[in-house]
């Protein structure tokens, strides 16, 4: 597979460091016998940062691999992208709607 990068890579691999640190912290929180509240609070900065962290991957995957093939007429990059989506968000999108 070939290499892919984007601009914004650097601040997905940073992001993605701070997550598996939180992620390394609620594992902690649950060997000590922390309280559920405070587990559950910090599972959910994990979360949010993930999400975040995914919406930069998606910006960046539009505005540069999209882009590309929608100029070579590669309509395989889209129903990959909704088929990621679908898996992302938990829906199902049709893979030809507004694909012409």
């Amino acid at each position: 597979m070939n290499p892919h990068n984007h601009p914004q890579s650097k601040q997905v691999i940073n992001r993605l460091s701070r997550a598996i640190g939180h992620l390394e912290s609620v594992k902690k929180m649950a060997e000590e016998g922390r309280d559920c509240s405070e587990i559950l609070t910090q599972i959910s900065a994990v979360v949010s940062a993930l999400n975040n962290m995914s919406k930069v991957i998606i910006e960046d995957h539009i505005n540069h691999c999209v882009v590309e093939a929608a100029k070579e007429g590669d309509k395989k990059v889209i129903s990959d992208l909704i088929e990621a989506v679908n898996q992302f968000v938990g829906i199902k999108i049709k893979n030809d709607a507004g694909i012409h």
